[in-house]
């Protein structure tokens, strides 16, 4: 056993614990090496430098290693096979094993041992380094004049010319040795050694080719493992006969799409897809893909580029449906403005050709502020995943389209994504698809991001990220496909960054040479992605140039004659677009099936219980915060009075809806517990981490599911979610607060875009109801106004017109506006509105700013009277009092809203002037209640008329109700203004300033010569 004590002495070579391998590494370059057992990098050096100090272990390895290699680490399989390939040829043959290793140990210097290890821990490092990095070097621009990152570097671990290898301490001799691949690449197929020269041309075909793959930042070994198999397995990337044929019939569709509208409306905006075609087969194999797993329903989202090719191609619009939108003698159906073809969306059952089975499609309606329809679109899979409970997102997918400067530009994508992976806002995986044109309407890539990449924000998430050359149409589809198999796999989000070109302008009249000369010369010098891949497969024999040019033809023949039929259509029906139908709830003509209002009060065991359940905890052995206990036994005390507060009344709203199997969705920051600490909807234990109760959900035994959830920091993101959660079903009622009202402004998008004008762009009901805390506390500029100015602004109904109704007044009003504005001043009126929401026969908007002092002024309670059985939402509250009594003795009536009621009620009970000045809240401000206004009006015909609000006068809703009134009053009395003088501020930051401006416009309130001898 002489040869094994050579062995361990050559190893040891006198250094102190044979340590000698450590120590020059650590004279060297640092290097880590890859434990496959473990699937992940370490610092500790290979198992024979550890241990050969022990010669009887070098003994044993040795044995074991010939019994079967298998049997030993894979660093001393290596070493005993790279001692036995360096024999002389022959003489691993002739000699046995044990004398080849004497022999050739013995002959062996300390520093030819240690490069056999450095060698192979470097082969493993290059590995590495290509799957890192790899992507910087990748073929992704079609142009070849760009790279696709903004770094422009090549990682100097990365073997582009081959004295790199020095950078392993390897030349260009080690080319064709072979060495021991690590269990963490799939690049040796069935072997487990490669020469290194084929290593290295592998993992360029992997990693450096038309394809390039960021997903080494995933922290999950699985996942990384997966997408390795997927990327480096030998021949992986094939694609049969059938399926390129089916490639280029869906590239023919695509390109000749828009070669088709190109020649017929050679000048009108259509935000054509050349450039890049290959998007339309892209979607179609994602499709194919997630069909085959299971999904039968598909949620879009996309910008305007190539909105119409998807919708044709897709979706499956008709074609003559499409080519009427550009008729400008075309006229609208009386169904509200509409919008350009661009912006529609469309919703589609249809059978998949590939799988044969059912899929949903529907493509999302959005306006042009780029990514805003992210979250609409999320917020819509998510509830159709939840309505059908598929808690895995196994039916229900999103896919969503983006343009790479608005990817990286727009920070909805980001807060998007933030809710990925959050419980009650997860849609279980989104396929992210980046249209990157290298350029942004005139913007270069250099100065529209900093990150190299447009799709770096997905790295947040652990997203692969799969950068592809669009002009390799195989490469795309099997990028496509694997995306669809992660999603499948994983549940979780992954992105398609698709490098292409724009081959015009920002739309068809713009002129790029302007601004990117070079770019648009090599763009027009660009061959056809269709030309290309044509050519390619009538080289291979996959089709022939006669059946290429038939079934060219055949598309050809099918949009001129939907172009003929097209001719016919006279008028344009905006419904006919719909992306979110509700056949149910509408008349087959898309109508009401009534026009008529219900009562919304509440049976009184309905309210005891309710009650009951709200000043309670359902579950056994749950100990509640000493705090909380105290609020529920308020509330008990409460209920057993037979009054509510504003908590209360919003138990009562979301119990008797939840009763009736109605869905309750309440979303925003902190509103388990409520901003103000009045709502405590979810109870937590405190001696049991985690453990949690929802009082609501156990009302009643087949009650409607409730969804209280807080939200991340974010209102642009979470309201568009919740927008698009409403879109699903009309059968719920879904609610976004906002932590104050204020916040609101950072989420105006979806108000501006989609809440407001909603209806009348696409003819989209929507029963969203938006909670904003409002009111002149003096807190400071922030945190006090929910600015209803701005929503009253964009009122629709006519200042100047007091509307005349057959019917039911207060419904048809309600079904002819674009969304509601209430401020209630009671809790029951809260409720009312609340319910009414669901009651009514449509769906519109609701805003309510909701109070924040009155959620504990006593004077602000309501008693079950108030919701008993017959009672509804009442739009304006009279004077109860003693001027009620005495209406033509009245002075002065003062209309008001909200909490400035009740600071006016205190006031004039102070000055004794309750028969002289009325107090009338409106508690509907939009549509503007005109009929009760004038049945005021007249009852206190001899009184002048003041508005008061706590709001400065240019803000509030003093601009919106003056001409209101004034309609009302035909104009022959004035209506006088009290209360904060105009401001750029919303309130002001001294508490002192608050006070004493309160207390100027509440002396003028109550002074009743204030107005005399004032103009008009």
């Amino acid at each position: 056993m002489s040869q094994f004590r050579a062995l361990a002495g050559v190893l040891r070579g006198g250094c102190v614990g044979g340590s000698r391998w450590l120590q020059a590494c650590k004279g060297g370059p640092a290097r880590r090496w890859v434990d496959p057992r473990r699937g992940c990098s370490s610092g500790a050096a290979p198992v024979p430098s550890a241990v050969a100090s022990s010669s009887n272990y070098v003994e044993e390895m040795y044995y074991a290693w010939l019994e079967d290699h298998k049997n030993v680490h894979e660093s001393w399989d290596v070493f005993f096979r790279n001692i036995q390939d360096s024999s002389p040829s022959g003489e691993a043959g002739e000699r046995h094993p044990s004398a080849l290793l004497e022999g050739r140990v013995l002959s062996h210097s300390p520093n030819m041992a240690q490069k056999v290890v450095e060698d192979h821990l470097a082969v493993h490092t290059l590995i590495r380094a290509y799957q890192i990095r790899g992507h910087h070097v990748a073929q992704l621009d079609p142009l070849g004049i760009l790279e696709a990152d903004l770094d422009s570097f090549v990682p100097s671990d990365l073997i582009t010319t081959i004295d790199k290898l020095g950078f392993y301490g390897l030349d260009e001799s080690d080319l064709d040795r072979s060495f021991q691949l690590p269990s963490t690449t799939f690049i040796g197929g069935a072997d487990t050694t490669l020469p290194l020269q084929e290593i290295i041309r592998r993992l360029e075909s992997s990693y450096c080719g038309h394809i390039g793959i960021e997903f080494m930042f995933i922290n999950n070994v699985d996942q990384c493992q997966w997408i390795r198999q997927k990327f480096e397995t030998p021949g992986i990337m094939q694609f049969t006969n059938v399926e390129k044929r089916t490639l280029l019939a869906r590239l023919i569709r695509s390109t000749r799409f828009e070669d088709f509208l190109a020649r017929k409306w050679s000048s009108e905006k259509r935000f054509g897809l050349e450039g890049c075609e290959v998007l339309i087969p892209a979607l179609k194999t994602m499709i194919d893909k997630s069909s085959a797993a299971g999904i039968d329903s598909v949620i879009m989202g996309m910008p305007h580029r190539g909105r119409l090719n998807v919708l044709a191609n897709v979706i499956r619009k008709e074609l003559d449906q499409i080519f009427c939108q550009f008729d400008p003698k075309l006229e609208a159906a009386d169904e509200g403005s509409g919008d350009v073809k661009y912006h529609l969306g469309m919703y589609h059952e249809r059978i998949n050709r590939e799988t044969d089975k059912n899929i949903m499609l529907s493509l999302m309606a959005n306006p042009s502020h780029l990514e805003a329809v992210d979250p609409v679109v999320q917020g819509k899979a998510k509830a159709e995943q939840f309505y059908r409970g598929d808690t895995q997102g196994k039916k229900v997918m999103s896919i969503l389209i983006h343009g790479d400067a608005a990817f990286a530009g727009q920070g909805v994508v980001y807060e998007t994504i933030h809710l990925s992976e959050l419980p009650s806002y997860t849609t279980h995986g989104t396929i992210h698809v980046v249209v990157n044109n290298q350029i942004g309407f005139t913007t270069d890539p250099r100065v529209a991001r900093s990150s190299p990449y447009p799709t770096d924000v997905a790295r947040v998430v652990n997203a692969p990220i799969f950068h592809v050359n669009a002009d390799d149409p195989e490469a795309v589809m099997y990028v496509c496909r694997v995306a669809a198999e992660w999603r499948a796999t994983f549940n979780k989000d992954v992105v398609i960054d698709l490098v292409c070109y724009r081959r015009f302008g920002h739309n068809e009249m713009d002129e790029p040479m302007f601004t990117q000369p070079l770019m648009y010369k090599q763009i027009r010098r660009q061959e056809h992605v269709l030309k290309k891949y044509s050519d390619r497969l009538i080289a291979e024999g996959v089709v022939t140039l006669q059946e290429f040019e038939e079934e060219v033809a055949k598309y050809d023949k099918i949009c001129e004659e939907a172009y003929t039929s097209s001719k016919d259509e006279k008028i344009l029906h905006i419904r006919h677009w719909l992306d979110s139908p509700w056949p149910d709830f509408f008349t087959t003509e898309g109508e009401p099936k009534s026009m008529s209002s219900v009562p919304t009060g509440l049976d009184e065991e309905v309210l005891q219980h309710i009650g009951q359940t709200a000043s309670s905890v359902p579950l056994e052995d749950f100990k509640i915060h000493p705090g909380v206990s105290r609020i529920l036994r308020g509330r008990a005390d409460l209920v057993k009075n037979r009054q509510m507060d504003w908590a209360l009344g919003e138990y009562m709203a979301f119990g008797s809806l939840l009763k009736d199997g109605i869905h309750v969705r309440l979303s925003g920051q902190d509103v388990e517990r409520g901003t103000f600490s009045h709502r405590h909807h979810v109870l937590h234990d405190q001696e049991v981490d985690k453990r949690i109760c929802v009082p609501m959900n156990h009302l009643w035994p087949d009650q409607g599911p409730y969804t209280v959830c807080n939200s991340s920091l974010s209102e642009y993101g979470v309201l568009g979610f919740e927008l698009g959660f409403a879109m699903a079903s009309p059968n719920a009622l879904i609610l976004w607060e906002a932590q104050f009202g204020d916040f609101n402004n950072t989420a105006q998008c979806i108000i501006d875009q989609f809440i407001s004008p909603g209806q009348a762009k696409w003819v989209r009901n929507n029963g969203i109801v938006l909670l904003l805390p409002h009111g002149m506390e003096g807190m400071g500029p922030e945190h006090s106004s929910a600015r209803p100015e701005r929503f009253l602004q964009m009122s629709n109904d006519d200042p100047d017109q007091f509307p005349e109704f057959s019917g039911d007044f207060e419904v048809q009003q309600l079904y002819d506006c674009n969304w509601i504005v209430v401020n209630c001043s009671t809790p029951a009126n809260y409720c009312h509105v609340l319910r009414r929401q669901i009651l009514l026969p449509f769906r519109k908007p609701l805003i309510i700013f909701t109070p924040k002092s009155l959620l504990r002024l006593p004077d602000a309670r309501s008693s079950f009277d108030d919701l008993a059985k017959g009672t509804k939402f009442k739009r304006l509250i009279s004077d109860a009092g003693p001027a009620d009594q005495n209406s033509a003795q009245v002075k002065r009536v003062i209309f008001c809203t909200g909490k400035v009621y009740y600071e006016l009620a205190r006031e004039r009970k102070q000055q004794k002037l309750e028969r002289d000045i009325a107090l009338i809240r409106l508690e509907q401000i939009s549509p503007f209640p005109f009929d009760l206004v004038r049945k005021e009006a007249e009852k206190y015909g001899n009184a002048e008329l003041v508005w008061c609000q706590e709001e400065h006068k240019n803000m509030g809703y003093y601009d919106y109700v003056r001409p209101r009134f004034l309609t009302v009053v035909a104009n022959r009395k004035p209506i006088w203004y009290v209360g904060r003088d105009p401001a750029a501020a919303p309130a002001t930051g001294n508490k002192s300033t608050h006070l004493n401006e309160l207390k100027r416009f509440m002396d003028t309130a109550f002074n009743l010569s204030a107005f005399h001898g004032k103009d008009l």
